[in-house]
């Protein structure tokens, strides 16, 4: 199921978008995303042509900071077009007394973006993510990183500017 995913991601990647799709001029989206990569996150997004660059910030717990930057192409002409894109994703975590925890993550966002009316648009993604490297809180524990496929549904509110 995974491979299919991300088959389908790559090749949805390489389909042409038309031209009548991308904006004259680029733009930039502020929002706040819910699930997903953290529990909420706030993310600036820089549009050119119809390829973007997201970079968010946000938190599981609050004793926690996720933050990641990922690539995204758009496909579609029409208000409601989908998106597939690969970036990285790394948590640093403080638990209290252990050291700090860290993670590197590969990310690949699948989903639709919707403008529901301008300059408001909602969307809804899959992060197919997979662990690069790990840094545990316990110094003690050496266990190998888990290396499968996580899916990650999250849904977010943006704001162009």
């Amino acid at each position: 199921m995974s491979r299919l995913v991300v088959t389908s991601a790559l090749l949805l990647a390489l389909l042409p978008t038309p031209t009548a799709a991308q904006p004259a001029d680029d733009a930039i989206r502020f929002g706040i995303s819910v699930g997903g990569i953290s529990t909420v996150a706030l993310n600036v997004e820089y549009f050119f042509d119809s390829r973007s660059i997201d970079i968010g910030v946000g938190t599981w717990s609050f004793r926690d900071l996720s933050f990641s930057v990922v690539g995204k192409q758009y496909i579609g002409d029409s208000a409601f077009r989908g998106h597939v894109g690969a970036g990285l994703w790394m948590v640093v975590a403080a638990p209290g007394n252990d050291r700090t925890g860290m993670a590197l993550v590969l990310r690949a966002p699948i989903g639709f973006d919707w403008e529901v009316s301008d300059p408001h648009a909602v969307g809804a993604e899959v992060n197919i993510n997979r662990g690069l490297w790990v840094r545990r809180s316990d110094p003690e524990d050496d266990l190998p990183m888990n290396k499968r496929i996580v899916p990650l549904p999250g849904l977010y509110y943006r704001f162009e500017r």
